[in-house]
């Protein structure tokens, strides 16, 4: 398990204004750790507050695990909950979770990864539209 040294951030959801959330395939890898060991994970979607992923098998709602995985601002490592699976057929489950903890760094990689990628999309989308009108 990781030590928690520096400042650490405690996120709160808001039910009045839902964290930005990007979606982000199934490409993304996430390393899951409890008491049980470690496992893989595809990351599906990624917020500030949480996420969603997909396991071979689901994992108890209530436990409380080490997520980490890497962004292109760098490395994203939090202690989260995991929230109720979703069943799929053959390809396991999907899985929220909830951060309850970040590290300085971890939050501040984060943030920058959601942040920038909002702002990449909502660019994009911006220029399709300006060439299409």
């Amino acid at each position: 398990m990781k030590y928690w040294l520096g400042m650490t951030h405690f996120p709160q959801p808001n039910a009045n204004n839902r964290a930005t959330r990007i979606q982000l395939g199934t490409s993304a890898l996430a390393l899951i750790k409890n008491e049980d060991g470690q496992r893989r994970a595809k990351l599906q979607t990624v917020s500030t507050t949480g996420g969603l992923l997909q396991l071979s098998r689901a994992m108890e709602e209530g436990d409380f695990v080490e997520v980490a995985f890497q962004t292109l601002s760098g490395p994203v490592h939090g202690m989260a909950e995991m929230l109720q699976p979703r069943k799929l057929s053959d390809q396991g489950c999907l899985q929220a979770f909830r951060f309850v903890a970040l590290e300085d760094d971890d939050h501040r990689n984060l943030s920058f990864a959601v942040n920038t990628t909002t702002e990449r999309n909502f660019l994009l989308g911006s220029n399709q539209f300006s060439k299409q009108h």
